[in-house]
């Protein structure tokens, strides 16, 4: 069985675990039950297929249900529209393998001078697996350089887990269960990528929360939300965030940080981004003219 059944067997089983009867809607039968969660009986009869049709598509057997079928069962489940997009994608992987390997990741000179633009404002671009493909100065001086790291550790799970995350963030096990979660949906999208793999089975072995956290299978899509840090420099300040998934590019996200008005957050930024000034034309023209692809 490939990955992609073993994907797909792992989430279904997870997500029934987690299942609550009652609000399901299920009426009490009198027996025991040994595991908490949903019966396997349970999520086929919510859904609408029979128990064996169930059963096989749990155990990973290349099986590819209709649309309809896959929106019943994400229903069964209790998942949210995350989740539902997750399985989509689990089920859907086989097809899109017949688009072919993916190539190397670049930023267009034209977001470079976005993010330029954007210089009073922290911002990110990420890519697959959450590889950090750029930032501008404020994200540097906020978070970390990531240009200085060698091109296989530019990755903002990896940093959140293996490098000095766990010290800027006032939340940090919020922001590194989340860093999992999304990690867990873009792995759903092409789960036999090699890259993706080393990196997953690195975090694993050296990193027992993430490892305890992957083994749930949650998964998460990043849109908006806030992050609380405690930074070296300016002290405390909460950031809010806000996603842009870029046109003709869906593995590509701009993340843009902000503060609001006239908080201490802001004061807190506009200190950070006085005492990192840097000259403007000498910065623009070394990040356009030196980009810095990621590898698969």
């Amino acid at each position: 069985m490939g990955n992609t059944n073993r994907e797909l067997a792992d989430f279904l089983k997870r997500a029934r675990s987690q299942g609550d009867p009652s609000r399901a809607g299920l009426p009490p039968d009198g027996r025991v039950r040994r595991v908490p969660g949903l019966r396997r009986e349970e999520v086929a009869f919510l859904a609408g297929v029979s128990a064996d049709y169930y059963t096989r598509l749990e155990q990973g057997r290349p099986i590819t249900p209709s649309p309809a079928v896959v929106e019943a069962l994400g229903h069964a489940l209790g998942l949210d529209a995350a989740g539902r997009a997750h399985l989509r994608d689990l089920i859907g992987v086989t097809a899109a393998r017949a688009r072919g390997p993916r190539g190397v990741q670049r930023v267009r000179p034209g977001l470079y001078q976005l993010l330029d633009a954007l210089d009073g404002e922290p911002a990110l671009v990420l890519g697959r697996r959450t590889d950090v493909l750029a930032a501008n100065r404020m994200a540097k001086a906020l978070f970390s350089d990531f240009e200085q790291l060698p091109a296989r550790q530019r990755n903002y799970a990896r940093w959140m887990f293996l490098d000095d995350a766990r010290n800027l963030f006032v939340d940090w096990e919020d922001q590194a269960r989340a860093a999992v979660e999304s990690l867990r949906f873009e792995v759903g999208r092409d789960p036999d990528d090699p890259a993706t793999i080393a990196l997953v089975e690195e975090l694993r072995a050296h990193s027992r929360e993430f490892d305890h956290w992957w083994e749930q299978h949650r998964v998460h899509r990043r849109t908006h939300g806030s992050k609380r840090l405690r930074h070296p420099l300016v002290g405390e300040l909460t950031v809010e965030y806000e996603t842009l998934t870029l046109p003709g590019d869906p593995d590509t996200t701009l993340f843009v940080y902000t503060a609001e008005a006239g908080s201490s957050s802001k004061r807190a930024l506009d200190l950070l981004a006085s005492w990192t000034l840097t000259d403007p034309v000498a910065e623009a023209g070394r990040q356009r003219h030196s980009p810095r692809p990621q590898e698969q």
